[in-house]
């Protein structure tokens, strides 16, 4: 649809335009190091609504919840939309006790360090560590892919230039200079998003031919309690809500905000505006089911939308993109480095913050270069997604349980989590199989901790811990 060298060439502009107001943003801020990981207390309620919203408004979108839709229909819609809420929800109560409990924090690896100790601090990083570079893999990935439907541009030249723009002002402004470009971003994301849903409205003809073709081709996608429907839904309820609780990219955003009003109110917000977001996203796959449309499901809107795009809502496309890829990838990139620094200095005490900064720099271009290169392949990171998704759901319980319970004891949070997850990977499917008991296994590796847990409790316990120490282990970044 659209020529390759002028398409590389709008794709350079549109990720200039988004990237030159962030490097502008940063050299007039000039933020000391903790600024720069975290920008404590210092935004709105409005400011940190856009960048949750704009944090969750990832590629991913224009995939994900349509293709789930072609094989789970009404109940996987429902389930993957109230996984991208509720997350905000539990993060509101979790959010203002660890500011409570460490009120100079940055990570949730810090808290699990001092709450738990070596072991279990270990595992939750490899885990947020590998959600994080699974994510950015996946949203690269979409990027890449979704200009490749529009012009036969190779998937590396796309990821390229939206990395290497978005590493530009990331590195160079931080936190701050992130979630000043997510409320730029979303200046193209929300009006584009409703033009698009009008185009797909008038594509598809309305609702009348789509739900027609369904109700002949395939009636259970309609049915609500569908049980394919119904486990597809709260499979992908708990492993996006328990996921989500990893993400560093949001918590940085908790030791953000202003106060703990802030958090509430925008939580709240940011997780109610993506829930029909994502419902409308999803119906793309019904209405690609019920028209009979040829190809596959992972692309369903682009099946709906191509055949009658005009020439401008095609170029439309890469901004609208970019936009969505750039405000999800920085933050990924900025919760990446803010979790080098704080591991840096720890082991690195006595480096001053200026090397600190310039080590972490270079090390996030060097971790740049794998991701780079599986983005550029094509390759589906499902599996890997689903992997994640698992050693979340094993550590959800032992790890917020934490934050209340001072009798909860390492050694159970530890064992909880090793039960948890035997018990999952029981029933998990392996590369290449057929993924036959999905939500069986996330159930197992979500509930077995908790049981386990609740029995150990039972034994005699040591000395209960003491919160307040954690305000004098966890320190600014500065001293």
């Amino acid at each position: 649809m659209l020529d390759t060298t002028a398409t590389v060439l709008w794709l350079c502009l549109f990720a200039a335009v988004f990237a030159i107001p962030g490097l502008l943003y940063a050299r007039r801020q000039q933020d000391k190091l903790e600024d720069f990981i975290v920008a404590r207390n210092s935004q709105s309620s409005s400011a940190t609504m856009l960048t949750l919203l704009a944090t969750t408004m990832g590629t991913w979108i224009l995939f994900g919840p349509a293709q789930a839709a072609t094989w789970g229909g009404i109940g996987a819609i429902t389930g993957y939309a109230l996984g991208v809420l509720v997350p905000r929800l539990i993060m509101i109560p979790l959010g203002s006790r660890i500011r409570e409990l460490m009120p100079e924090g940055h990570t949730l690896t810090e808290f699990v360090l001092g709450r738990y100790g070596r072991s279990m601090y270990g595992f939750v990083l490899v885990i947020m560590m590998f959600y994080l570079f699974i994510s950015i893999t996946a949203g690269l990935t979409a990027i890449a892919q979704m200009v490749a439907l529009l012009a036969p541009v190779p998937l590396w030249v796309t990821a390229t230039i939206v990395m290497g723009a978005t590493l530009l002002y990331t590195l160079y402004g931080g936190l701050r200079v992130t979630i000043f470009t997510d409320r730029v971003q979303m200046l193209v994301i929300l009006p584009f998003l409703l033009l698009l849903i009008m185009f797909g409205w008038q594509a598809a003809g309305g609702l009348a031919p789509a739900m027609a073709g369904l109700k002949e081709k395939a009636p259970h996608l309609l049915n609500p309690l569908d049980t394919t429907g119904l486990k597809s839904g709260l499979t992908f309820f708990i492993a996006v809500v328990l996921t989500g609780l990893f993400y560093q990219g949001t918590w940085q955003r908790v030791f953000a905000a202003r106060d703990n009003k802030v958090i509430r109110n925008s939580f709240i917000l940011s997780g109610v505006l993506s829930f029909p977001i994502i419902f409308i996203m999803g119906m793309f796959g019904l209405v690609f089911v019920g028209l009979g449309l040829p190809g596959d499901g992972s692309v369903a809107l682009f099946s709906v939308l191509m055949p009658n795009m005009p020439l401008w809502f095609a170029i439309g496309l890469l901004p609208f993109g970019l936009a969505l890829i750039m405000s999800s990838a920085d933050s990924t990139i900025s919760g990446i480095s803010s979790m080098i620094v704080v591991d840096l200095r720890r082991l690195l005490p006595n480096i001053s913050a200026h090397k600190l900064l310039g080590l972490s720099r270079w090390l996030i271009c060097l971790v740049s270069l794998p991701i780079l290169y599986v983005a550029s392949q094509g390759f589906s990171v499902l599996y890997l997604f689903l992997l994640a998704d698992l050693l979340c759901c094993a550590a959800a319980f032992p790890v917020f349980f934490g934050f209340y319970n001072a009798r909860y004891q390492s050694y159970n949070a530890v064992i909880s989590t090793a039960a948890g997850l035997a018990a999952g990977f029981w029933l998990f499917p392996a590369p290449g199989a057929e993924i036959k008991y999905l939500l069986e296994s996330f159930l197992l590796a979500t509930l077995v901790p908790v049981l386990v847990s609740g029995l150990l409790m039972l034994v005699p316990s040591r000395q209960p811990f003491d919160f307040s120490v954690l305000r004098q282990r966890i320190r600014s970044l500065e001293n």
